[in-house]
């Protein structure tokens, strides 16, 4: 039997270690050797790995999970009774899970710049894994955060009154639209992260546009009441037509004498919501990951 020599080693892709030689774990997958299915795989374990991380940070989890019931009880019992009591409620629920998807953005942009600010990002660079793999490891994972967080606001709505009035099939395709959205807007935070300088300016970056961009909408008032072009802008807002989406899906009508707007985007929601969702997904997927290899480049 002959025996490997030194230029059979070098020539191995296993770092001079003869394949006969590798014990059966070592042996490259599939999913190693298909690009696509390599992403894929990285990915999934970068998602795992900041699922694990969120035990050393409870504070997000905690206002992950506490913001929702805030936000219910100020609009729903402090302004509701005045808006519509009982009926109002039960209609803005659609309006808090709008707002509770925008808002985890906020910890897709704060978990990105962590990672940036304490060197992670720099290790990961280190390793044989894909640029892109980190990037969709931290928009996947943070969509068990958006899940949580839209839980949460469910629960206050039907301690509130609210009921979905619909089949499981309307309800099964809501859920997958707000997590579409979601996805679509943790990479808004990804980009967010990528272009401010450290977590302290990515954490309130991340959440000064979000106040505009959920309350100039038809989420807890009638756009039409809103004054000059922030009707408008209101009616176009993606986070106006998540909401009437989901009123649509889940079969909640406006309360008695509640205005409706009439624009295109209020008569197709759904269609809408989608829309924006891919286009937002294509651009800043395209922006962020310019902007990742321009800063981790130098």
């Amino acid at each position: 039997m002959s025996t490997p020599t030194d230029i059979d080693r070098a020539d191995s892709p296993h770092g001079g270690v003869p394949v006969t030689g590798l014990a059966p774990a070592t042996v490259p997958t599939r999913a190693r050797r298909n690009p696509v299915l390599r992403v894929v795989a990285e990915s999934a374990d970068l998602a795992l790995r900041n699922l694990l991380h969120l035990r050393r940070t409870p504070g997000l989890v905690i206002s992950c999970l506490v913001e929702p019931v805030v936000y219910a009880m100020l609009i729903g019992y402090v302004f509701g009774n005045s808006l519509g009591g009982t009926a109002y409620r039960a209609y803005m629920v659609a309006g808090l899970i709008a707002q509770a998807v925008a808002f985890t953005t906020t910890f897709t942009t704060v978990g990105l710049s962590r990672d940036l600010d304490q060197g992670m990002v720099d290790r990961f660079r280190t390793l044989p894994i894909s640029r892109a793999a980190l990037l969709l490891g931290r928009t996947t994972s943070d969509l068990t955060t958006c899940l949580a967080s839209v839980a949460v606001t469910t629960g206050c709505g039907l301690l509130m009154g609210w009921r979905p009035h619909t089949g499981p099939v309307d309800v099964a395709a809501g859920v997958l639209l707000v997590l579409l959205f979601s996805f679509a807007m943790s990479w808004i935070g990804v980009f967010v992260a990528l272009v401010t300088p450290n977590a302290q300016v990515a954490g309130s970056l991340g959440i000064i546009w979000l106040f505009p961009a959920t309350f100039i909408s038809s989420g807890f008032v009638s756009g039409s009441s809103l004054p000059g072009p922030l009707s408008t802008l209101a009616a176009w807002n993606p986070i106006t037509s998540l909401a009437n989406a989901l009123r649509h899906l889940f079969g909640n009508t406006p309360p008695p004498g509640f205005p409706v707007q009439h624009a295109w985007p209020a008569h197709h929601p759904a269609l809408y919501t989608v829309s924006c969702s891919v286009l937002v997904i294509a651009a800043f997927i395209s922006l962020s990951t310019w902007r990742y290899r321009t800063r981790t480049g130098r």
